[in-house]
């Protein structure tokens, strides 16, 4: 816990020094018209803080515990900058059936639903999960970190990493092409992940990559529809709510 505790102020300020920057550029080349406006934003930074002291009191520590009592069975090759690296995929991987996990099973989409409601997408969109995904999302890292055996500094890089791709990938910067286009081969940038965000089931239900673009290509889950600056954003048939709404709606049966 003493490196955790170390290390968790730099991922902090990383994280944070990302939204800040994206949302100044969110609204000075903006690639859509802005809805929602300040309101909209300090409610999906409430959201967020809400999962920050819950990443305090209950992620960080079932992670550090995870790590501490892993199973110890990797070989010595799975170590150093190699064992990083494949670390990072594995968990890539690990986020991308997970996400889709939580479109399939309707008692995750309850949770995850919350994310969708939002009608338009910025930086502030990326940290805009319920609770109850967020707590769920750590239970099922733990196991992975637990039978894999994946260091606690690793996990740590993973986290940092999928902060700041997901804010790229949520925020309404405006790319050229010549940028974007060689960008999304590698990397999920907001011309694929817009789509997974877009007012129509069929479209919701894939893009489901977080990091690394290629998991949609390699397990057929890529949408062919293109981003367009006036589609339409949110969850087909349903209208967003007030912070109370959001924090209630999985245990709406209505």
């Amino acid at each position: 816990m003493d490196k955790l505790a170390f290390l968790l102020p730099y991922k902090g300020l990383v994280v944070f020094s990302a939204l800040a920057i994206f949302l100044v550029l969110d609204r000075v080349m903006p690639a859509a018209r802005v809805i929602g406006g300040l309101k909209r934003v300090l409610k999906n930074i409430s959201l967020a803080g809400v999962n920050a002291l819950l990443s305090w009191v209950v992620v960080v520590p079932v992670s550090a515990l995870a790590a501490s009592h892993a199973l110890d069975w990797r070989p010595e090759w799975w170590s150093g900058w190699a064992g990083l690296a494949l670390d990072l995929l594995i968990l890539d991987c690990w986020i991308y059936w997970w996400h889709r996990a939580n479109h399939e099973l309707p008692i995750l989409w309850r949770f995850h639903e919350v994310h969708h409601l939002d009608e338009f997408l910025d930086a502030s969109s990326a940290l805009r999960f319920h609770f109850g995904e967020v707590f769920l999302s750590s239970l099922v890292r733990a196991a992975v970190i637990f039978l894999l055996g994946v260091p606690l500094l690793n996990v740590v890089i993973f986290e940092t990493l999928l902060a700041v791709v997901a804010i790229f990938h949520h925020s309404n910067v405006r790319l050229p092409v010549w940028l974007e286009r060689p960008l999304s081969f590698l990397i999920v940038t907001p011309s694929i992940h817009w789509v997974h965000h877009h007012a129509i089931r069929r479209d919701t239900d894939s893009n489901y990559s977080a990091l690394l673009s290629v998991w949609d290509r390699l397990f057929g889950s890529r949408s062919a529809t293109r981003r367009t600056p006036d589609m339409p954003i949110g969850t087909e048939g349903l209208k967003d709510r007030g912070i109370g709404g959001l924090l209630a709606r999985p245990f709406d049966r209505s």
